[in-house]
């Protein structure tokens, strides 16, 4: 009989509706794993003890009720990213400037989650502020990856892409915006989707880059994606930006891939990308060709300015949404003897924020400057545009492109974090996506020489997440990589 954490979310939710377990004997189960666990990987920053325990104890009720209706996910233990929204529950975004900062609401996503009957077991690690694709830029330290702890998990969202990996809960959320989701999933070898910007609501999302960024679901498989995914999307009047459309009913997944016609970007297989990881992705590839699929090989000429449209736009915004930390209302504060205003205020930000936040809000308000907004901001903006357009053209033609999540797997942890523009080039399959903002989701498709993750990244037109999502289930129906653990020792 499996253990408790060899199940994926799906599996769990039908043992407990069978009654072979119960909510308090999962939630006991992954407390225990956290606690062996959390030493060597440090992929939360917040275990929600005893309050999961008492919702799992009210969960273990409600499904003894008489027959009805049951929540979709009661029981089910969630992790939160640091940076979204917890009533009650630390939101720090892993910055010293919001140390001690415990938000008096939740966001959108996790009050529909909650409703639906999960439990919020613990807050996720994460790169400062979601400016990172490591997971090292932490004030809790760096998280490590389970599939080899010298490992970076990738980032931002690092803690949630280990721990699903680590089997710490079942389900997480994380948020990309520019491949934090889809970043750690790779190299983790888990499942995580980004949908097309306005499929989710952003309120409670604590703002880095607002035009980039989308809340998603990290899960063992794509079949669990889908089914948090489903729960999560949908208009909410909180969020301007989030769009009014019926919600696909994305756990259905495709009838078949037979017929589907899959793009493959030439420019995803460019200088730079591991002979492993081209490799697996061939194969996953050609297994989908196998299923009654057909490829056609398509261009996004456009692509190669990506990287410095993305971190431009994305370092304008972060200086403009960052301003707000101010030391005054919330957070952290620096008290200056005799100091005003100025001083406390600039005092507290050299102090609260680390260097890589720092960074990007020097270079972000240089870029909206006097003289130089036009000459960077407006003309990265128009270069989106054309970015934009190629993806279009693209998937005018064919249902999804497909291509490496990453160009490598997983690096050792302290190799790149002192060297921005190395670690700001790991992004450079997955920030055109947010650019476009199209759906995109990575899957495990195979491993490298060394025993790390390689994931493969389904592209798809805007508003088609279930077509992304049921490529990615009928992919992990055949290679069932998702049974694959980690072997962490416990």
């Amino acid at each position: 009989m499996a253990k408790i954490h060899e199940n994926t979310a799906t599996e769990l939710l039908l043992k407990l509706i069978s009654g072979e377990t119960t909510p308090v004997e999962v939630m006991a189960h992954y407390l225990e794993r956290i606690g062996k666990l959390e030493p060597k990987i440090h992929a939360l920053t917040f275990v929600n003890k005893d309050n999961a325990m008492k919702e799992a104890e009210k969960a273990d009720k409600e499904l003894k009720k008489p027959k009805g209706k049951k929540k979709p996910l009661l029981g089910i233990p969630l992790i939160v990213k640091e940076c979204i929204s917890t009533a009650g529950m630390q939101t720090t975004c892993c910055s010293k400037i919001l140390q001690g900062y415990v938000p008096p609401y939740d966001a959108t996503v996790v009050i529909r989650l909650k409703e639906a009957g999960a439990i919020i077991i613990g807050k996720s690690n994460m790169d400062e502020f979601a400016m990172g694709s490591s997971t090292e830029r932490s004030c809790y330290g760096p998280t490590k990856n389970p599939w080899d702890f010298k490992k970076v998990p990738g980032g931002s969202s690092g803690g949630s892409g280990a721990a699903i990996a680590a089997r710490e809960a079942p389900l997480a959320l994380g948020s990309d915006t520019g491949g934090s989701i889809r970043c750690p999933a790779s190299y983790c070898g888990v499942s995580g989707i980004k949908s097309t910007y306005g499929r989710v609501s952003r309120y409670g999302l604590v703002a880095y880059a607002n035009s980039l960024e989308q809340i998603g679901p990290i899960a063992t498989t794509a079949r669990d994606c889908a089914m948090l995914l489903e729960i999560m999307a949908g208009k909410d009047p909180l969020d301007s930006t989030c769009v009014d459309m019926p919600v696909d009913q994305y756990s259905k997944g495709l009838q078949s891939v037979k017929g589907l016609k899959i793009g493959i970007p030439k420019e995803f297989f460019a200088a730079g990308l591991k002979d492993d990881v081209k490799s697996a992705i061939d194969k996953g590839i050609d297994l989908l060709k196998s299923l009654g699929a057909t490829t056609t090989d398509v261009s996004l000429p456009s692509i190669k300015y990506s990287l410095p449209v993305y971190y431009l736009i994305a370092m304008c915004e972060a200086s403009s949404n960052l301003a707000r930390f101010d030391g005054l209302r919330y957070g952290a504060r620096v008290d200056v003897p005799k100091g005003n205003f100025d001083t406390v205020y600039s005092k507290t930000r050299q102090e609260g924020f680390g260097p890589e936040v720092r960074r990007r809000i020097i270079l972000g308000t240089y870029a909206l400057s006097a003289g130089y907004y036009d000459m960077f901001y407006v003309k990265a903006l128009k270069a989106r545009t054309i970015i934009q357009d190629d993806f279009k053209k693209a998937l005018a033609k064919v249902d999804v492109l497909i291509g490496p999540t990453m160009p490598t797997t997983a690096f050792d942890i302290g190799t790149k974090v002192d060297d921005p523009l190395t670690m700001y080039l790991e992004d450079v399959l997955t920030v055109p996506i947010n650019l476009a903002g199209i759906p995109s989701m990575s899957v495990p498709v195979g491993f490298d020489k060394g025993g790390m993750p390689v994931g493969m990244q389904i592209m798809g037109n805007f508003f088609k997440e279930a077509q992304v999502l049921g490529v990615g289930m009928a992919i992990e129906d055949k290679l069932q990589f998702h049974k694959k653990i980690p072997p962490v020792g416990a």
